[in-house]
C-alpha cells in the first residue's frame, strides 16, 4: 500500500495492531481557505491558510458484525507561507470505549502526528511545523453520551497528560532515527500551577514503565517555546516602535484557554474609550450632497493618516513569561484538575524536489481528495448533535448514520446544479429574436505584426524561492467530491490478523512446573506479652 495520502498512512499504521478485526477509516481534509485569526493581535496580521481535519475510525470484529465508531480526531492546520511555517493544532480526540483491546486510539494519533511531522510526507510547503495541544481530561468530547457506556474508562487528568507526553516522545524518537542532517526537534510542556519538579514527579507517578522509558529517550523542556531563538517563530514580531506585542507570540485557537486569556488582556483595559466617528454634517438644506469642510472621516478615507497601530489593551506590557505565569491562576487551570500544554517543533530543510513541486502552485489550490469546509462542518455537526453512543445499539445506529452521510454527500454533489444546466440548454436551443442584444463580431482585418510574441515575465524570487502572489478573493472554486474521491482518498478499510495481545496476568514460559508455582510466604504472628503474676 502506498502512503501518498493521509488515509493510506493511517491504515498502514493500524495494520500492525494485535488481534483480528477490520478497521474502516474516513478522513475528511478540507481545502485551504484564507484565515487571519491565528494571530489576531499581531501588527500586521500574517496571512494564513486554514484546513480542517476530521478522522473517524470504526471497527468490525467479524465480517457479519456491524461497524461501531471507536475513535475520532478533530484538528486544524494553519499554513503561514510568509515564514514557511505551519501549525497543527489538535483540537479534540475522543473514543467510545467500545473497541477491542488494545484500543487503536494511541496508534491512530501517533500515525497522524508522524504524517505531518515527517518532512517526506508533510503535504505542506513548510520548513517548520509546530504541533500544539491543550490536554484537559473530560468524559466525552466528540461522541455524545459515550461517557454513559459502562466500558468507557476515560483517563484521569494526570494520566492524560502523561499519555500525551508519551505520544509526543514516540513521534519525536521516530523522527530522530531517520532525520536528515540539519533537522531540529524540540519538545516543550508546561502544567499550569506546577513547578518543574512537581510536574516531573506527577507525570512519573501516573506513567507506566513503558511511558517512563519512552519519555526518557527524548529531551523535554519545561516551559513555553516562545522565548527560544534557535527556531524562528511562525509570526516574528515587527521590531519597529509600537508594533511589538504579545499577539505576535501566542496563537489563537478555538476552545483554548490561551485564546480566552489573550482576549481579556486585549479588551479588558482601563484605558480611554474611543468615541465613534462623528457623521459628516450637511451644509445644504436641499440635500444636494455638499458637505462642510470639517469632515472627521475624510482623512481616514483619503489615506492612512488616522490609522492606529497601537496594540490593544495591555498586550504591549505583558511579557511572554508573565503570560504563562498568570495562566496558572486561570479558572480552567486551577479548578482542581491538572491540565497541560504540549508543543513539538520540527525544523528541517525542505528537499529540492519537494520545494519545486510546492513552489509551482498556490497555497489556496485544492489538492486531490480534499473536500469543502462546509461538508466537514456538516459531518461534525451531525456527529455531535444527531447521534449518541451511550449503548452498543445506539452506537451501531449512529455509525450507520454518520458513515452513510459521508458517502451520501460525496455522491450527491458530483455534478453542477441542474438549474444552470437547464438554463444554458434552453438558451442554446432557442433562436435569437430580433430585439435581443447581440455581441458584435470581431473584425477579421489583419493586425500589424508585433515585434515580439507576448510572454509571461519570469517569477519573482526571494531567497531562491518563488513568491506566489496573494490573490483575493480565492480564485479556486470549492472542490467537488465524487464517489471516485470517496474511494480513493476519503474511505478505506483494512483487515488485521495478528497474534492477540497477551493478557496482563499471563506468565512467561518457565522451565519447569516448580518454578511456575507461587513462592511460599511465611506468615509471622505477633507474640502476646505475658502478664506478670501479682
Amino acid at each position: 500500500m502506498s502512503i501518498n495520502n493521509l488515509r493510506d498512512a493511517l491504515l498502514t499504521a493500524l495494520a500492525r495492531l494485535p488481534g483480528t478485526r477490520e478497521f474502516h477509516l474516513h478522513v475528511l481534509v478540507s481545502s485551504p481557505r484564507k484565515n487571519v485569526s491565528i494571530f489576531p493581535f499581531a501588527i500586521p496580521r500574517p496571512r494564513a491558510y486554514l484546513q480542517d481535519i476530521l478522522i473517524l475510525l470504526s471497527e468490525q470484529t467479524t465480517p457479519d458484525s456491524p461497524r461501531i465508531l471507536v475513535t475520532a480526531i478533530e484538528a486544524s492546520v494553519y499554513n503561514i507561507a510568509s515564514t514557511s511555517s505551519a501549525i497543527l493544532y489538535i483540537s479534540k480526540v475522543d473514543s467510545t470505549g467500545q473497541a477491542t483491546a488494545p484500543s487503536p486510539t494511541y496508534c491512530l494519533v501517533r500515525a497522524f502526528l508522524s504524517y505531518y511531522a515527517e518532512p517526506a510526507t508533510r503535504p505542506l510547503a513548510a520548513d517548520r511545523l509546530w504541533i500544539q495541544l491543550f490536554a484537559r481530561a473530560q468524559g466525552q468530547y466528540l461522541f455524545p453520551n459515550s461517557v454513559e457506556y459502562s466500558g468507557k474508562r476515560p483517563l484521569s487528568d494526570v494520566k492524560l497528560c502523561a499519555w500525551w507526553k508519551r505520544v509526543f516522545s514516540d513521534v519525536a524518537g521516530e523522527l530522530e532515527e531517520r532525520a536528515a542532517p540539519g533537522t531540529k526537534i524540540k519538545l516543550y510542556y508546561i502544567l499550569p500551577g506546577y513547578s518543574e519538579l512537581e510536574a516531573v514527579h506527577a507525570l512519573k507517578n501516573a506513567s507506566s514503565l513503558a511511558m517512563v522509558a519512552a519519555t526518557a529517550r527524548s529531551p523535554w523542556t519545561y516551559g513555553h517555546p516562545y522565548s527560544q531563538t534557535e527556531i524562528p517563530l511562525p509570526c516574528p514580531p515587527d521590531t519597529s516602535e509600537g508594533k511589538k506585542n504579545l499577539g505576535h507570540f501566542i496563537p489563537w485557537f478555538e476552545d483554548d484557554p490561551k485564546s480566552r486569556f489573550i482576549d481579556e488582556i486585549a479588551y479588558t483595559t482601563e484605558g480611554d474609550v474611543k468615541s465613534p466617528t462623528r457623521k459628516r454634517s450637511r451644509t445644504s438644506s436641499h440635500g444636494e450632497g455638499s458637505y462642510s469642510e470639517h469632515d472627521d472621516g475624510a482623512q481616514e478615507k483619503g489615506g492612512k493618516v488616522g490609522k492606529d497601530y497601537r496594540p490593544l489593551g495591555d498586550l504591549r506590557k505583558v511579557t511572554r513569561d508573565e503570560f504563562w505565569e498568570r495562566m496558572s491562576f486561570r479558572q480552567e487551570c486551577v479548578a482542581g484538575a491538572v491540565t497541560g500544554f504540549f508543543t513539538m517543533v520540527v525544523s528541517s530543510p525542505t528537499s529540492d524536489a519537494k520545494d519545486v513541486s510546492f513552489s509551482t502552485r498556490s497555497p489556496l489550490e485544492p489538492q486531490p481528495g480534499q473536500v469543502s469546509s462546509q461538508l466537514n462542518k456538516r459531518i461534525l455537526a451531525s456527529l455531535t448533535t444527531n447521534v449518541e453512543f451511550s449503548t452498543v445499539e445506539r452506537a451501531i445506529r449512529g455509525t450507520e448514520i454518520i458513515e452513510g452521510a459521508i458517502r451520501g454527500l460525496c455522491e450527491g454533489i458530483t455534478s453542477l446544479p441542474t438549474t444552470l444546466t437547464h438554463a444554458a440548454a434552453a438558451r442554446t436551443s432557442s433562436k435569437p429574436r430580433e430585439f435581443d442584444r447581440r455581441t458584435p463580431e470581431r473584425e477579421t482585418s489583419l493586425q500589424p505584426p508585433l515585434l515580439a510574441p507576448p510572454s509571461t515575465p519570469p517569477p519573482r524570487l526571494v531567497q531562491g524561492k518563488r513568491v506566489i502572489p496573494d490573490v483575493s478573493p480565492n480564485p479556486f472554486p470549492e472542490p467537488v467530491t465524487s464517489l471516485e474521491t470517496y474511494h480513493s482518498h476519503i474511505y478505506g478499510s483494512i483487515c488485521v490478523s495478528n497474534p492477540p495481545l497477551p493478557s496482563k496476568g499471563a506468565q512467561g514460559a518457565l522451565p519447569n512446573s516448580e518454578a511456575a508455582a507461587a513462592p511460599q510466604v511465611t506468615v509471622l504472628t505477633a507474640r502476646k506479652k505475658k502478664k506478670r503474676a501479682a
